[in-house]
């Protein structure tokens, strides 16, 4: 198909993740002051959604501490900074086990939790965008399980939409948008439909051009998206998310380096994902337009 490039492009900051590079970069941030302030600097260089997850403030490891979430939120709204809020629903699907001749039982090691307490946080906190990982997938990173039956993901979605909070799908392979339509299909994910393109995530889809249309042909034209591939194809798929009609998302969850042995903040990321846009000919839009591109509303926490 031919393409169609995107002229007004949203960028997301993906501030923190929950991967384990707590011990990696100095400038991931732990603490959910931390968090913020990378959130707002992100904000101010280009960013119009920040995604955020919470860490240990001291051991800098994924945490679905609702209280974490609490101040993070806070701060964020309390900075005066105009940014479209993104929150993950993504912890608490992490099956492991002890070795593959324990595969009876699930391992101490496990995060599994129930829906409503997946999503209790988006509930209390109302940010204007939560994620919703659309499928169950092999993780590299610790050899594990991402967990999300359909049964979950028809549950949480349905407290998310209840909640009035905007879903982002989380897609990383092609199954998981098929999953998503049956979602939408069904009425559980309402009009605009917002996903994002997981790319080179072991094991889901590897981040190589043809996999890429694969999935951008399998996205609804009505539908809303945007893409990240990790690493150093984090920019190169800033300029072909674009080319090929969609927004982009940066940050330090999916890359941690702004050139060869230099260490990147995720304001610098952003900085340089607004350089490759506008050189490309496109506009960076505003918060502001986010919202009323996708009908999002500001509202207060609970």
């Amino acid at each position: 198909m031919p393409l169609t490039m995107n002229r007004e492009v949203f960028i997301t900051a993906a501030v923190t993740g929950s991967g384990g590079t707590q011990d990696r970069s100095p400038h991931v941030p732990r603490s959910p002051q931390q968090i913020a302030d990378s959130a707002i600097d992100a904000a101010k260089a280009g960013a119009a959604i920040v995604h955020c997850h919470v860490r240990d403030p001291e051991t800098g490891t994924p945490s679905r501490d609702p209280k974490l979430y609490r101040e993070l939120t806070e701060r964020v709204r309390d900075s005066g900074t105009d940014v479209v809020l993104n929150l993950t629903a993504g912890m608490g699907g992490d099956l492991l086990f002890d070795g593959t001749e324990a595969m009876n039982r699930m391992s101490q090691k496990s995060d599994m939790a129930g829906a409503e307490e997946r999503v209790q946080h988006i509930v209390d906190c109302r940010p204007e965008i939560c994620t919703l990982d659309c499928g169950t997938m092999n993780f590299a990173e610790a050899d594990y399980v991402m967990v999300n039956t359909p049964g979950m993901l028809r549950d949480m979605a349905q407290r998310m939409t209840d909640s009035g909070v905007q879903i982002e799908i989380e897609a990383f392979d092609t199954g998981h948008l098929w999953f998503a339509k049956q979602l939408v299909a069904e009425g559980i994910i309402k009009d605009p439909v917002l996903v994002q393109l997981c790319m080179g995530v072991p094991w889901g889809a590897p981040d190589d051009l043809n996999t890429f249309m694969a999935m951008v042909n399998n996205v609804p034209a009505d539908w809303h998206w945007s893409a990240f591939a990790l690493g150093r194809h984090q920019m190169p798929f800033v300029a072909a998310s674009v080319l090929a009609g969609g927004n982009v998302r940066v940050g330090l969850e999916d890359n941690l380096w702004l050139d060869k042995g230099v260490l990147a903040t995720n304001a610098q990321l952003v900085e340089r994902a607004v350089t490759i846009i506008e050189n490309m000919g496109s506009r960076v839009i505003t918060p502001a337009e986010v919202r009323q591109r996708l009908k999002l509303e500001k509202r207060a926490p609970l």
